[in-house]
């Protein structure tokens, strides 16, 4: 449709739909309004070092180097690596476009964009919520090692304490295939968690626990409390502080004896493996977790920058760098884990364990034995404090922004709504804390961080690459060009198909949560999915909404959003062809517009 055109003889659903004339002049003065009142970063830096503090977390250290060892070593890095490529790169660019271009959190942006799928918005939300209440919960665990670290003896190398279980301890590390556990093993259970014989039994509530918990949440809210001004700041040291220790656990570790078995161990290929259709799943699970796929916080993040921002760059450098670190804590946990295999002379498939049980329970034996460990061990808990923290500043920040930009919401000032979330979540986070916390942690990890996130991802892609349609074209135009076939590809058809065939996969192989050996009982099971509906149930509820105001089933109310889609194009088309030199200007005017 050509600009000026009559609109009168138009059918009605389509003259609903269609623009009225621009007011250029009006365009500007709201894009200049919107830019004055939406805060930025200070510099370009402050967000890639934000984006690759929060992409580059623990579970970089732990749930990587695991993954590579449960799913056949070197073999494991195809499907990673496959993963990054087909996956995480191309939708890592789609949540920095729809950030930047919209210049709205993940709620408002879905809303705009595709308001059949609003609901998608709200539930990487909820998910960043429920996720903040439990992931801090590892930043009090090393805040706990942290402190312990300084004595002069380190508590979890003997057996002569009170939380040891007399005749079931070892000094040493006795492996997985004996009755006896490790002293570090007996101090994670018995002194830092006092752990119960399941999630049937809650126990009391470890009230030093407690004490770091509510120390961790200070510290970020020091972090976030003036916005991304403060965050900014915060990042030039904890992004960049982890890894100088990561390459001096590196170079010290390599020089040890039977360090070059476990780095083997980690590089060999089990090609056995890759047949397996759940180490495809746990490749694809732990890219989204780790660059931060479906948490909004992305989103988020990038809608504080300016709108020519080189977002392609940034994109780059964050899963480039977040893959390098995965990689390098692999080498640096590797090492370590066979200089232990070579101390007490166990093979090194027989040290490893699931969970946070590789950096609180495997590491602190290694750190115990290494030359100076009086430097080391602080040093180590110190870093995974910062890993964790940038992580919890920048999920935290998602559903505060979002908060605060509802014009219901009653509530002055950033500090009075992070305490009104922080309350409304400390109910959870107690549990977290007490005797029988670490089976609740677990159950939300698996529930949250597996099952929840698949999911939105898959209607995050069907919303923004299906029903949208026009991405390729309406927001990388923020770089004065369109996207290459590389992206049109991949955002089109090979990530919806490859995260449509992770859904079924994972519920066709699905297995229920556990930890360690203990299985979880059926009611607790149900809880588990009950979290995953707290995030997942926004999805549907948006779309009836949305039909029930449209006055129209969910065929009907699709064809109207993408006719409007394709109607708000031809008429942006047009004007690009006829902008001349004024093109790159007019054209981020005309986007506002759009969006407004």
């Amino acid at each position: 449709m050509e600009v000026g055109a009559d609109n009168s003889k138009m059918p009605s659903d389509e003259r609903d739909y269609a623009l009225k004339p621009l007011d250029f002049k009006a365009i500007a003065e709201r894009s200049a309004e919107a830019e004055a009142q939406r805060p930025t970063w200070s510099g370009r830096l402050d967000f890639i070092l934000a984006s690759v503090g929060y992409a580059v977390g623990l579970g970089n250290v732990w749930r990587f180097p695991y993954l590579c060892y449960s799913s056949g070593g070197g073999a494991f890095m195809i499907p990673y690596l496959t993963m990054v490529i087909l996956c995480g790169i191309p939708l890592l660019y789609m949540e920095f476009a729809i950030g930047q271009y919209s210049r709205l959190g993940p709620v408002h942006a879905f809303a705009k964009i595709c308001p059949l799928f609003k609901g998608v918005g709200l539930a990487t939300v909820v998910i960043s919520f429920v996720f903040s209440t439990y992931y801090n919960v590892l930043m009090s665990w090393a805040l706990f090692y942290l402190f312990n670290s300084f004595k002069a003896v380190l508590p979890w190398t003997s057996c002569n304490n009170t939380w040891n279980a007399v005749g079931n301890c070892s000094s040493g590390f006795p492996g997985n295939n004996t009755h006896l556990q490790s002293a570090s093993q007996q101090f994670f259970d018995h002194r830092l968690l006092e752990k119960t014989s399941g999630i049937e039994e809650a126990g009391g509530l470890r009230w030093e626990l407690f004490g770091y918990l509510f120390i961790s949440w200070v510290i970020v809210y020091l972090c976030i409390f003036k916005g991304v001004k403060s965050t900014g700041k915060v990042v030039y040291f904890t992004a960049v502080f982890p890894y100088f220790i990561l390459f001096a656990l590196l170079i010290n570790n390599v020089q040890l004896p039977g360090a070059k078995n476990g780095i083997l161990y980690f590089v060999t290929p089990v090609w056995s493996k890759l047949f397996e259709v759940k180490v495809w799943v746990h490749a694809a699970a732990q890219v989204f977790n780790s660059i931060g796929i479906a948490f909004g916080s992305m989103i988020s993040m990038a809608s504080y920058n300016k709108f020519n921002n080189n977002i392609l760059r940034d994109v780059l450098i964050v899963s480039f760098t977040n893959s390098f670190t995965s990689i390098l804590a692999g080498f640096v946990i590797f090492s370590a884990i066979g200089y232990m295999a070579h101390v007490h002379n166990l093979p090194v498939d027989n040290i490893a364990t699931d969970g946070p049980g590789l950096v609180f329970v495997v590491y602190p034996e290694v750190l115990s034995t290494m030359p100076f460990y009086q430097l080391w061990a602080p040093l180590f808990f110190f870093m995974l404090l910062c890993l964790g923290l940038d992580s919890q500043v920048n999920i935290s920040n998602t559903p505060i922004n979002i908060v605060k930009t509802f014009d219901s919401v009653k509530l002055t000032g950033r500090c009075v709504i992070i305490k009104q979330l922080w309350v409304f979540s400390s109910p959870l986070s107690l549990l977290l804390p007490a005797q029988g916390g670490i089976y609740v942690f677990q159950l939300m990890d698996h529930y949250t961080a597996v099952v929840s996130l698949v999911f939105l991802a898959f209607f995050e892609v069907v919303a923004v690459c299906w029903i949208f349609g026009k991405l390729r074209r309406r927001c990388p135009r923020m770089q004065g060009k369109t996207p290459n076939i590389y992206f049109r590809l991949c955002w089109l058809l090979l990530c919806p198909m490859l995260v449509l065939i992770i859904l079924i996969s994972s519920i066709a192989q699905y297995t229920p949560a556990h930890y360690g050996k203990y299985k979880y009982p059926l009611w607790a099971e149900w809880v588990g999915w009950g979290v995953s509906l707290v995030s997942i149930v926004w999805i549907p509820l948006g779309a009836i909404q949305e039909m029930y105001n449209n006055k129209g089933s969910f065929l009907e109310v699709s064809a109207r959003h993408i006719f409007r889609r394709v109607t708000v194009f031809s008429r942006y088309k047009v004007y690009h062809l006829s902008c001349g030199k004024c093109i790159y200007t007019r054209l981020h005017n005309e986007m506002f517009a759009v969006l407004s």
